[in-house]
């Protein structure tokens, strides 16, 4: 279910959530966090992006690799190759416990649909979620963007 640039069809959603609901407990199980699963070369290629607090290292990466390895074949995921990755700096927010766990960071928000100004983009501070809406601070000013209405969000890296 990764926010790629192109739009994805509802069997392929609902392939990819499928797929998502084989990985997590795996993920899970050794301590990470499933972020994002995008499949590419019509399934062939998989990657997983995982992410725990304080980072992701190589050899995270690896342990969560191994396990995998051994649990899509049992799961009837067929696949050539496995990459296993942290989400990066800008990594995507796309549950509401992500906009809650990155609480005073920048991040960048689309929306669906535009606002009542025409708006579909915003940039700002994470403030919280709750109640289905996201709360985002933009130059002094707090705004509630729908959840349901959001098209991607990644955070901001401040370097």
């Amino acid at each position: 279910m990764g926010f790629g640039p192109f739009f994805v069809s509802a069997a392929d959603f609902a392939g990819m959530a499928a797929l998502e609901a084989k990985i997590e407990p795996a993920v899970a199980g050794l301590g990470y966090e499933l972020v994002d699963v995008h499949s590419s070369n019509g399934g062939r290629l998989l990657r997983v992006f995982i992410d725990k607090p304080g980072g992701i290292t190589v050899e995270d990466c690896a342990a969560v690799s191994r396990q995998l390895t051994r649990v899509l074949p049992v799961e009837g995921v067929d696949f050539d190759r496995l990459e296993v990755s942290s989400p990066g700096l800008d990594r995507p927010l796309r549950k509401p416990r992500d906009f809650e766990r990155f609480i005073g960071q920048k991040a960048e928000l689309r929306m669906r649909t535009a606002d009542a100004s025409g708006r579909r983009k915003f940039v700002g501070v994470l403030r919280g979620a709750a109640g289905g809406s996201v709360s985002v601070e933009l130059e002094g000013q707090t705004v509630s963007l729908a959840l349901q209405d959001l098209e991607r969000a990644k955070l901001v890296p401040e370097l």
